[in-house]
């Protein structure tokens, strides 16, 4: 005891470099490199020595020996965060003998128990029969609305919401008789209804509240190429472009699942939000709020709040003010216009707009700094200069917009320069117009070829020795408890996942040989190939950062050169190529949250298939009918406002890539030439930070994260500065200040504060679309506070310059 004592008498720099006790790396690796490549972990701060229990330093912030049980999260959550710095750093970090024990991650413990009951009852009717009404309902009503403007999405978040009342009232409903069935035992209601079955639900939710991209190739099949997609083809085409990514799961899981620095801060959210509503599910709390009671409060204020900038008092959602003072100053509103301006600024009083990048209480204060600095060194600096420069004739278009244009500055008409079977016509092209694109829009092209070979890069040099050695291991290798507990359930076999594969690689070959698609079945396997690269990759950015970096300007680029003059087959290319890479990370984030759970593996698996199997199903039909019986369904006419604007940028990108293709944009001679350049520097940024890094390891250098600085830009445009601005200052608030300065209270109600945020935000959107805005024609509410920010250069899209006829080249080929 002595000498263990002793040890920690060491100086700072020494104790950083001791050994790990419990490490999930190789023994000769020291403390600092062994966890160099992990930003979430805190470098600044030796592990406590400390041997006391948390209830025995009276509560001054040391976490126990033993396991993180629900008293110890309410004693925690008292913590004075007003005590010294030394007690805040020992709480944020567990000790290194505990790892065994308790996540060593502040977020994971804050959302997370470490504890499981395997005997709790998982596979049962209300699972499937709740998980099954759900699914259905939910990808049906968000594809209805979709093609509406304006749209209305309700969010998986809203059906976790739902869930547990449905549960426990199947509870009570339910008769409790048991049957035996081929000497299975079972019963409609084996128990009260438990926090893992609401955990299969929501997965379920999860899998199926985003659209069924395939449907967007059909619409614009029918719209913009005159051409009647059969049932059959739409249905094998979406079954195997929605399916067959899940298989890769099977091999990216123990790269992105079992490590316990795959903290995936998504699925965080989803498991304290199912955690305490399920803890405190008809308990009544008198020492403090609960974080139910909480949880409550923010939904309901976040919900009626809405009804003011979502439909009162629209200026606080665009609070442009300073466009509102010079309405008709170019400048003023190219700089700070929120539409098609810049978005210099801060304030917004709307959640949707500061959350358009996703929660900012849900990504690390580092991600976020990453993504802002990224933002200002290339869009408040970068891009003014070019375009009040006229780079490139930035000047006779909007400096910020997703719409590429003509000659005339009028929006690229994709008609034009197509023939009557959907192919590009080159002489049409040549009587028309080249293609012209915005400073951001360029700017957005960049930074994404930036970010793939930074991605590849920055994986090889941060994780190459994790990858290698992970081949090697398995579930019972890892040391982290959350996979310790799981291994009381049996994984899945990889033959399930080889199965699914060939199902939905064969569903996806018979889809492109009865229809002529434009894609053969080489292509299949290039897109293929393409996407499953950058899983693990990507998956690794996505589960540290909460970034989600993009390949679908990727697929786009690669598509276009291998599939010329062919945009319907490029719409298919993309599809197979970036959709199947989602398609495994959703997959995965699933998985997390299953693991969190502590959900068996093949109830997670065929939970998550068969879900998506009925979206596929009922995304198609709903199509079916939406142009069957809705008149004029993606017409700009249409009456209702069913326009399918999503489907309008779709079909372009299909011309822009497909059709005039990479080469005539980006080859060599071309006016936009210099993006692809962007790939050279994507490559060589990592190189010196990672030196930084391993040079200066306890510096800010390793939170340096030059893929996440441009996966960050990624929604750039059509988002805009305050969508960044607004985001990293919530950001800075309660991912810097208040969880370093008042931890206890970020560790109990962060994470819930965030779920009610974003549940009331949807919770209002959908109230003011049913009961405001759709029936009977909607009532419209014109007034200054929602008309100011619409009577504005910047609301209006005014370029600097107005043509005299025809700008730019004079010849084009």
């Amino acid at each position: 005891m002595e000498a263990k004592a002793s040890s920690y008498s060491l100086n700072l720099p020494t104790l950083l470099r001791r050994r790990n006790s419990s490490p999930d790396v190789p023994e000769d690796v020291d403390y600092v490199m062994s966890h160099l490549n992990d930003p979430n972990w805190d470098l600044s701060t030796p592990p406590t020595a400390s041997t006391e229990t948390f209830a025995e330093k009276g509560q001054t912030s040391s976490w126990t020996d033993h396991s993180f049980r629900e008293t110890e999260t309410e004693t925690a959550s008292q913590f004075d965060s007003s005590r010294g710095a030394t007690s805040r750093l020992d709480l944020r970090e567990a000790k290194v003998q505990e790892f065994s024990t308790e996540s060593p991650y502040a977020e994971v413990r804050a959302a997370v128990p470490n504890t499981d009951d395997p005997s709790i009852p998982v596979n049962t009717f209300r699972v499937w029969f709740l998980g099954i009404i759900i699914s259905v309902v939910l990808s049906g009503l968000n594809h209805f609305f979709l093609g509406r403007y304006p749209s209305v999405a309700i969010s998986a978040l809203i059906a976790q919401l739902v869930a547990l009342p449905a549960g426990k009232f199947l509870e009570w409903l339910l008769p409790t008789r048991k049957f035996n069935t081929f000497g299975f035992a079972w019963s409609f209601n084996p128990g009260p209804f438990s926090v893992k079955e609401h955990a299969v639900i929501t997965i379920m939710a999860n899998a199926v509240y985003t659209d069924v991209y395939s449907t967007s190739i059909f619409a614009a099949q029918r719209v913009w190429y005159n051409e009647r997609p059969t049932v059959g083809y739409e249905l094998l085409l979406t079954l195997s472009s929605q399916l067959i990514g899940y298989a890769w799961a099977g091999i990216a899981r123990q790269f992105l699942i079992w490590p316990s620095s795959m903290i995936w801060p998504s699925a965080l959210v989803s498991c304290a939000l199912l955690n305490t509503l399920n803890r405190n599910w008809g308990k009544v709390e008198t020492k403090h709020i609960s974080r139910e009671k909480f949880f409550l409060f923010v939904t309901i204020g976040s919900t009626l709040y809405y009804f003011i900038p979502g439909f009162l008092f629209t200026g606080l959602s665009i609070f442009s003010w300073v466009c509102w003072i010079a309405p008709e100053n170019q400048t003023v509103n190219t700089l700070f216009g929120y539409n098609t301006g810049l978005g210099l600024g801060f304030l917004t009083f709307d959640w949707s707009m500061i959350s358009w990048l996703g929660s900012p209480l849900v990504s690390p204060w580092w991600t976020e700094a990453n993504v802002f600095v990224a933002f200002v060194i290339v869009y408040w600096i970068i891009a003014p200069a070019m375009y009040f420069s006229n780079v490139l004739f930035a000047k006779f278009m909007p400096i910020s917009t997703s719409v590429a244009f003509d000659r005339t500055g009028m929006p690229y008409d994709i008609t034009a320069v197509v023939d009557d079977n959907g192919f590009f016509d080159a002489e049409k092209y040549k009587a028309y117009s080249p293609l012209f694109m915005p400073t951001t829009l360029q700017l957005a092209y960049g930074t994404q070829f930036a970010m793939i070979t930074a991605v590849v890069v920055h994986t090889f040099l941060w994780y190459r020795h994790d990858i290698v050695r992970q081949f090697r291991r398995s579930l019972r290798d890892e040391k982290d408890i959350h996979a310790r507990l799981m291994m009381a359930y049996p994984e899945v076999p990889g033959w399930w996942y080889g199965a699914l594969f060939i199902v939905a690689f064969v569903f996806g070959v018979v889809a492109i040989e009865i229809y002529p698609a434009q894609f053969p079945i080489w292509a299949l396997i290039v897109s293929l190939v393409l996407g499953f690269v950058f899983v693990i990759p990507v998956g690794i950015i996505r589960a540290i950062t909460n970034q989600l970096p993009a390949i679908n300007v990727l697929a786009e680029f690669v598509g276009g050169y291998v599939l010329p003059g062919r945009p319907v087959g490029v719409m298919v290319f993309k599809t197979f190529g970036f959709v199947s890479m989602y398609q495994s990370l959703f997959f995965l984030n699933d998985l997390k949250i299953g693991h969190y759970m502590k959900i068996p593996p093949r109830i997670m698996f065929m939970a998550q298939v068969v879900a998506s199997t009925l979206a596929c199903f009922v995304c198609v039909g709903v199509q079916e009918w939406q142009f069957a019986h809705i008149e004029d369904y993606c017409m700009p006419s249409q009456k209702d406002g069913f326009t399918c604007n999503d489907i309008s940028t779709f079909a372009t990108a299909s011309i822009i890539w497909g059709g005039i293709g990479p080469n005539r944009l980006f080859g060599i001679g071309a006016m936009y030439n210099w993006v692809l350049y962007f790939f050279l520097i994507g490559a060589l940024l990592p190189i010196p930070f990672y030196f930084l890094a391993v040079r200066y390891p306890t510096s800010f250098w390793r939170y340096v994260n030059i893929p996440v600085c441009f996966a960050g830009l990624a929604l750039l445009p059509p988002a805009t500065g305050i969508n960044y601005s607004a985001f990293t200052a919530v950001g800075a608030f309660f991912q810097w200040f208040m969880r370093r300065f008042h931890f206890g209270w970020w560790l109990r109600f962060n994470y819930i504060l965030s779920a009610g945020l974003d549940i009331g935000v949807s919770l209002g959107l959908v109230l003011v679309f049913f009961c405001i805005q759709y029936p009977k024609g909607g009532v419209e509410l014109n007034w200054w506070g929602n008309t100011v920010w619409q009577n504005t250069f910047d609301a209006m899209g005014m370029p600097a310059l107005i043509p005299n006829g025809t700008f730019g080249p004079s010849e084009w080929s």
